[in-house]
């Protein structure tokens, strides 16, 4: 068996003329928390639709769990990409419960769902009321009440302050204890070096380094010494 449970081969899209994405060669394992890095406009956000089936591939293989990607597969991928799509008029139970009725899948779920983001407490309140944070992690509840095996976080982060990136960490260290798999893009460098087993950049489309994180080695230095060169669109 594969210790793979995702990867990808000579990946590649393009949007009419345009290369976004070239020869992505991505090895994804079992139960890691794998960061994905890159400066705005790398092509992280497509690699991750990609993989999640917003976009469509131009060129390459994705193979999971050991047989080529099938929209099937997107049962057992949970994803936020982009921000949640929550409705603010709505409590966050009332926003699952929904989310519930157009995936097929038992309102019995939520509750469950609700408690592991801490989001219990919540009660009637509309989200449109929520801090950024607090609708991060419904975003993330509804990437998880499908109960996936791999789970693809665009950034979930950005704009959080620091208690918001702690629950976030302690939430995505409980996932992996769970046995879940997990892809983060992030800008914030040093929390990536804290929570990923392997790293993978992203530059000018491109996945220039990928490997098992050294966390005695400056992220920084390493990032910025691969991103150092000519920046697409700059």
């Amino acid at each position: 068996m594969t210790n793979y449970i995702l990867t990808t081969t000579h990946l590649g899209k393009k949007f009419k003329n345009e290369t976004v994405l070239s020869d992505i060669n991505l090895h994804v394992e079992y139960g890691e928390i794998y960061g994905l890095l890159g400066l705005n406009g790398a092509g992280k956000s497509t690699l991750m639709k990609i993989i999640c089936g917003i976009l469509q591939k131009t060129t390459g293989e994705i193979m999971f769990e050991g047989d080529y990607w099938k929209r099937s597969d997107l049962k057992k991928i949970g994803s936020l990409i982009e921000g949640p799509a929550i409705y603010g008029n709505l409590s966050a139970y009332d926003n699952l419960k929904l989310f519930c009725l157009q995936e097929n899948i038992p309102f019995e779920e939520i509750n469950q769902v609700l408690s592991k983001v801490n989001l219990t407490n919540t009660g009637k309140k509309k989200t449109k009321a929520f801090s950024l944070g607090m609708k991060q992690r419904l975003g993330i509840a509804m990437a998880l009440i499908k109960r996936p095996k791999f789970l693809v976080l665009d950034e979930p982060a950005n704009g959080l302050d620091p208690a918001g990136i702690r629950e976030l960490r302690s939430l995505l260290n409980d996932l992996k204890r769970e046995g879940i798999t997990t892809m983060i893009s992030s800008h914030a460098l040093n929390e990536i070096q804290i929570l990923s087993d392997t790293i993978g950049i992203i530059h000018n489309g491109k996945l220039e380094y990928e490997n098992k994180i050294d966390h005695k080695e400056n992220l920084e230095d390493l990032f910025f010494k691969i991103t150092s060169g000519n920046r697409r669109g700059a």
